[in-house]
């Protein structure tokens, strides 16, 4: 058997779909998210949501490799949420030249739970359920929505994006409610979106529906 990694193909090149859009409308043509690249806590699966880590150096190193992936990527805009591991993970791939940082992409404030994994909760609170309970001290998955929604807006109102990439570089549940949101879904079916540490998706329009064109790439 081979054992020699095999590159993802770069995102210019796996395009499942020519974006389109409403005609009338001033927005978009895509938006690419990426989840950064992993630390400590992503690999032992701790709610990292206000804690300000680094990014492990097998984190740099994938960080690094996504600049493979998105090659070719022109956007517009490029924001990313105000945390090292995001801003790193944008840095090493390639981005860092004029991005802006945007508190709304900041990941979900798990309040009481932060650094516990989903079995440490559970040990206290064996039905807890965080699409649905959030986490006391901190969001619920609707206030992460509102957030979302907020920048929803802000990219859909603004000319000079039209037509154009966005890249935005955060964090896994944001991200998740971010694509729930744009493709008109409740905040708490994000639930259903599993996106791995380093990994990228894209989000567009088919026609005048907003649409999911690639997840975990």
């Amino acid at each position: 058997m081979d054992a020699r990694v095999t590159q993802p193909a770069p995102l210019s090149q796996t395009v499942v779909s020519t974006p389109s859009q409403p005609a009338s409308a001033s927005i978009p043509a895509r938006v690419v998210l990426v989840r950064h690249a992993a630390t400590e806590w992503s690999k032992s699966g701790r709610h990292t949501g206000r804690t300000d880590l680094t990014l492990l150096p097998e984190g740099e190193a994938e960080a690094r490799r996504l600049g493979g992936r998105l090659v070719g990527l022109r956007p517009a805009l490029v924001l990313s949420s105000p945390p090292r591991r995001a801003l790193d993970t944008c840095r090493l791939a390639g981005f860092g030249d004029g991005v802006e940082t945007a508190d709304l992409l900041l990941e979900m404030d798990y309040g009481q739970y932060e650094g516990l994994t989903t079995d440490q909760i559970r040990k206290r609170r064996p039905s807890w359920d965080l699409f649905a309970d959030g986490c006391p001290g901190g969001e619920t998955i609707s206030d992460v929505g509102r957030r979302c929604d907020a920048l929803i807006a802000r990219l859909r109102s603004d000319p000079r994006l039209a037509g154009r990439d966005v890249l935005a570089f955060a964090h896994g549940h944001v991200l998740r409610v971010l694509t729930a949101r744009w493709l008109d879904l409740e905040a708490r079916e994000a639930r259903h979106f599993a996106l791995g540490a380093g990994a990228v998706a894209v989000l567009e329009w088919e026609h005048e529906w907003t649409a999911l064109a690639g997840w975990n790439r």
